[in-house]
């Protein structure tokens, strides 16, 4: 709610000499001073909104401040309630991981990919084991083998530094 007053000037606030005036039904009133606008709004028991400063006269409108506010701030509130958050959960491997332990890891992987989330899948490289970057690259896929079914590569694997990474992503139903 912060963000949406910030930059609207209200009542006393408008400095300007001439402001063109909506009224609170639409209607246009017409250029006048910001002083006889204010007068108008006060005889509605309204305020007077800059909605247009950029605008050549200023654009304002007469409108119950207070409730523009409220409805802004419900507008954004159900746009964030319709937003998905999508976390990326990482799975780490070394090349010396056995088969069982990639099932286990592709397993968990597959929870994370049910509940919409995205993985990243690590292989990680210590001292020597760089030079055998294909044992990574065969790990890899070996895990995206067993999980086809259920995502997409986002992300195809790729050596960066001391670790091979892929993302994977839900499949889309």
């Amino acid at each position: 709610m912060k963000n949406i007053n910030k930059n609207l000037l209200v009542n006393e606030n408008i400095r300007e000499k001439e402001i063109r005036v909506v009224s609170d039904d639409g209607g246009q009133l017409g250029i006048m001073t910001s002083r006889d606008a204010l007068a108008l709004a006060e005889e509605k028991e309204l305020d007077l909104v800059m909605i247009s400063p950029n605008a050549k006269p200023p654009v304002c409108k007469i409108m119950d401040f207070g409730k523009y506010i409220y409805e802004q701030s419900k507008k954004e509130k159900e746009a964030k309630k319709k937003q998905k958050v999508i976390n990326i959960k990482e799975i780490r491997f070394s090349p010396t991981i056995e088969e069982h332990d990639i099932t286990i890891k592709a397993k968990n992987a597959k929870k994370f990919l049910l509940d919409g989330d995205k993985v990243k899948v690590t292989v990680r490289f210590r001292g020597r084991e760089a030079d055998y970057a294909h044992v990574g690259k065969k790990i890899l896929d070996t895990f995206l083998e067993k999980m086809e079914d259920i995502c997409v590569v986002e992300k195809p694997a790729k050596l960066e530094g001391r670790n091979m990474t892929m993302v994977l992503a839900p499949k889309k139903a």
